[in-house]
């Protein structure tokens, strides 16, 4: 009975994929929109409306959305099981998930946006403690509270939109500055910008399927989708939120740099990605980014899918340095996986260079400063750098697993999940791009258009050289991962406390270690001093009030 109702919600989100996708190509072509209005409650004067905007835009964002859900429904057949009630919860949280974003793409209204936000936080956070460990429930507290500190913000905007007659934002073309920021705070906690990034690598504590779609197409894209709906270049065109999304892109990369966590690479990677999105944003391309969004969330979910089957096939190993040789093993999932690696570098003819080149080129245009042209092409080889050692750590290395383990691939439904979006990683960009006339050609110097394949292959060049570099510290490392401690990772502190002592402070937040644990410390060191002086022999105590005495004259 389960099984059936997987493969229901299979073709259901399937077939809606394509109605929504026809009905894009029909208002594309004739440039329609569509307004509906439910009546909810009529008493008197008082009237409740429901408001739904259907455009190319949002049917489009759904198609995509409703593919990579019907993928993972599919695929979660295998990778979840369909024996126990356990995994038909599972589908109902999926499905609630998705509904929760179509509610919030096709709203013009900020209640009903509301209703979806809220929507997407709250089971995100009961998909994040899925599997019911300590682990679990720390990634899903901290996911759910900063996920709130966007709740908050967009509050305060559906208050201030009141005061302009309407919640409905499309009737109105011009709001104030400060509402502007107040909906980019929001938009920055749920698409995990600084200093609001470090829920994303926890929130990797959820299933793998899970995380194909959350991290791909629906929460975290989420706030980029709010962003481009009420765009304004008045208050877009704003030099502090492009530095944001920038030091968001080149942050996240660096930390993907030393990395051993397979899921974390990969969300350190959809963190670049969407700083991408948000710095052209921020430059005035919302269309750019809008392509840029969908074709990253096909080859994205692609990723995460195969990586779970590597995780499935290797005994719930997520380190890439207990892995290896998984091409033997494994070798049409590692093709696959592959081709999305490539697709997030950028590999020319891939779905992902048609979005990512546009960007960069027409990034030339803009007028920036040398500082964003610098790291926009930083993070360029900083992606290929990343990708590079995690195929050298996966593929190239010797097997580091046990040697009695059978590991064969099998023609199950997650072969055939990752097989379409494999397909559709490779032709999606070109398609699209073709679909709405997006292929713009843009004059560039010699030397620009040789930037890019020169900082995609010194990347390729340095993942080679340092997968084989052994010599950075664990701390090192540790400080990476955890995303140079920039939230307070609670569980590590209690129990370092409790079993290292000491020893604990140097897992702090740098906040409290500088700030009031820090004080703390620094005085209990000294009282401590001080005690163990003072309950020591007669000699060393006459000898310390001799000293002092000295100094004191």
């Amino acid at each position: 009975m389960f099984k059936l109702s997987y493969f229901f919600w299979f073709f259901f989100f399937f077939f809606f994929s394509i109605i929504f996708f026809l009905g894009g190509l029909y208002f594309v072509l004739f440039d329609y929109s569509l307004l509906l209005e439910y009546n909810i409650y009529s008493c008197g004067s008082v009237v409740v409306f429901y408001i739904m905007l259907f455009d190319w835009f949002s049917f489009f964002f759904l198609s995509v959305v409703m593919f990579i859900s019907c993928m993972v429904v599919l695929y979660s057949v295998d990778y979840v099981g369909v024996l126990s009630f356990i995994s038909y919860r599972f589908l109902l949280l999926v499905n609630l998930f998705v509904f929760s974003m179509f509610l919030m793409v096709i709203s013009p209204n900020l209640i009903s946006i509301l209703l979806g936000w809220d929507g997407l936080g709250l089971v995100s956070y009961v998909l994040v403690i899925y599997y019911n460990s300590l682990t679990s429930y720390s990634a899903g507290l901290i996911t759910c509270l900063i996920n709130r500190l966007g709740d908050i913000g967009l509050l305060i905007c559906v208050s201030w939109v009141f005061c302009y007659g309407s919640w409905s934002f499309i009737y109105f073309d011009y709001f104030s500055s400060s509402l502007y920021y107040v909906l980019f705070f929001s938009a920055f906690t749920k698409s995990a910008q600084i200093p609001f990034s470090c829920w994303l690598p926890a929130a990797m504590a959820a299933p793998t399927p899970v995380s194909a779609l959350v991290h791909s197409s629906t929460l975290v894209t989420a706030g980029v989708y709010l962003l481009i709906r009420f765009y304004n270049f008045y208050f877009y065109n704003n030099y502090l939120f492009l530095f944001i999304s920038v030091m968001t892109m080149v942050f996240s990369s660096f930390c993907a740099m030393f990395e051993y966590d397979l899921k974390k690479i990969i969300a350190f990677s959809t963190l670049s990605q969407l700083g991408l999105m948000m710095s052209s944003l921020y430059m005035g391309f919302p269309v750019f980014c809008y392509f840029h969004m969908l074709s990253h969330a096909m080859f994205k979910s692609l990723l995460f899918l195969c990586a779970g089957i590597f995780i499935y096939y290797m005994g719930n190993n997520q380190d890439i340095r207990n892995m290896g040789s998984v091409c033997f093993f494994v070798p049409f999932t590692t093709s696959c996986f592959n081709i999305s690696n490539m697709s997030l570098c950028g590999v020319p003819f891939l779905s992902g260079f048609y979005s990512s080149d546009l960007i960069i080129d027409i990034s030339s245009f803009n007028g920036m400063s040398v500082f964003f042209f610098f790291f926009y092409y930083v993070s360029l080889g900083m992606t290929s750098f990343y990708s590079s050692r995690l195929f050298y750590y996966s593929m190239m290395m010797n097997y580091k697993g046990f040697t009695f383990v059978l590991i064969s691939e099998s023609l199950n439904m997650m072969s055939f999940g990752i097989f379409f979006l494999c397909i559709f990683s490779v032709f999606f960009g070109c398609f699209f791009s073709w679909l709405l006339n997006l292929g713009l050609f843009y004059l560039l110097p010699f030397i620009f258009k040789f930037c890019s394949f020169f900082f995609v292959f010194i990347g390729f060049w340095l993942g080679y050289e340092f997968y084989k570099f052994n010599y950075f510290s664990f701390y090192f490392c540790y400080f990476n991962g955890l995303m140079w401690f920039i939230s307070g990772y609670y569980i590590y502190f209690y129990f370092l406390f409790y079993y290292v002592g000491f020893g604990c402070s140097h897992f702090l937040m740098w906040g409290e270690y500088y700030g009031g644990y820090g004080v703390y410390y620094f005085l209990s060191g000294i009282f401590t001093s001080v005690q163990f002086y003072s309950n020591n022999s007669l000699s060393i105590f006459m000898i310390s009030f001799f000293i002092w005495f000295l100094i004191f004259i």
